[in-house]
């Protein structure tokens, strides 16, 4: 067989073309595979573009509409979503090799955005160079989450509490804290069901509520985790959903422990105050007599200890002498008479000032 009648033509005008290898399994097939050079690139383009292309923006979060639902983006401004949204509209041609593209965007009014594209790339080791304008229309509209959050919907409500007091300024501050960040880290791990709809401060605790349940249990379990006490769930039928499943809106009751850090306890136990170090798991502390390290169940049920004072009620005074490893002579504070009161361990005794608290335990050395 002659050479002339092994070479393949163009079916469209006749004019010999070379032998071009099939594609392997698996890549995509040309069906133009077999027009010449001239006629494959009468009818072909590099990029295909849509004539228009529209986006609806969250007003309130920025958040962009594709498909079916909302997608959060990174973009600082409308030009940062309108490429981000050009980019996935465009087209690039399956033969096309070593593709880049630039784009100029020109800001035509407050809601519209002509996207100037330029584009290059090698196809049949030719190389070409297309352009393409396509304006971006941007509306404004309220993404779910966002409807959610101005309708003050929520699922689940923590409120914290404490035992015989009401919590302190730190923990009602801590409180709210944990929820709002591990919010924050579901939003930043894409859960757009993540929000806190409202924090209600009450004169007991705050009332924190929350977007679902499973938010609710994880933040109530973490605030006992950092600041002790218990929690205890008390969910509430409010529908049902359009599959006919109940749904239910859960409180979870925070209750923090009868001590925090910082309070003076008698455990009435014979053995003097403790200076309580944490109440995280169970109740931690430190004997003020001894020094020795205190640590028992905190049951507020079978727990008989009573708060003789804080850490905020120590006043600084002055060490008289020390009189042997196990007493120590200081001023009363308030009648600035010498005391004898017993030396813990943690007691320094080259310093000249020491803080200490009285309470109806007696005078007590307290530790740095």
């Amino acid at each position: 067989m002659s050479d002339t009648e092994s070479r393949e033509f163009c079916p469209r005008c006749g004019d010999p073309v070379p032998t071009r290898a099939e594609p392997l399994p698996g890549e995509p097939r040309d069906r133009d595979r077999r027009l010449c050079d001239a006629c494959y690139f009468e009818d072909f383009a590099l990029v295909d573009a849509p004539d228009r292309i529209e986006v609806l923006v969250c007003s309130g979060c920025g958040a962009v509409h594709r498909g079916n639902r909302w997608v959060d983006v990174d973009a600082r401004d409308y030009t940062d979503v309108a490429v981000d949204e050009t980019r996935e509209a465009l087209g690039i041609h399956v033969g096309a090799r070593n593709v880049t593209w630039a784009v100029d965007p020109e800001q035509v009014d407050e809601n519209t955005i002509r996207m100037h594209c330029q584009f290059t790339g090698i196809v049949r080791e030719t190389p070409l160079e297309e352009s393409v304008v396509v304006p971006v229309k941007i509306s404004r509209g309220t993404c779910d989450r966002c409807g959610r959050i101005a309708g003050g919907y929520y699922a689940s409500t923590v409120q914290v509490r404490a035992t015989d007091r009401t919590p302190t300024p730190a923990e009602r501050s801590r409180a709210v804290e944990i929820a709002e960040s591990h919010v924050a880290d579901k939003e930043d791990d894409g859960d757009r069901e993540a929000f806190v709809t409202e924090v209600n401060e009450t004169d007991d605790g705050p009332d924190v509520k929350l977007s679902t349940n499973g938010l609710g249990e994880e933040v109530s379990r973490r605030i006992v985790r950092e600041l002790g006490g218990s929690v205890e769930s008390y969910p509430t039928l409010v529908t049902e959903d359009g599959d006919g499943n109940e749904v239910y809106r859960v409180t979870y009751a925070v209750r923090l422990p009868k001590f925090t850090p910082g309070d003076v306890i008698d455990p009435e136990d014979g053995a003097g105050p403790v200076l309580v170090r944490s109440v995280s798991g169970n109740l931690k502390g430190v004997r003020l007599a001894s020094g020795d390290a205190y640590e028992t169940p905190f049951d507020d049920e079978e727990l008989t200890a009573v708060r003789l004072a804080t850490r905020d009620d120590a006043v600084e005074t002055t060490v008289v002498a020390v009189e042997d490893d196990h007493a120590v002579q200081v001023l009363d504070p308030e009648t600035y008479e010498a005391k004898t009161i017993p030396r813990p361990d943690f007691f320094d005794p080259s310093v000249e000032t020491v803080p200490v608290v009285k309470t109806r335990a007696g005078l007590h050395v307290l530790p740095d």
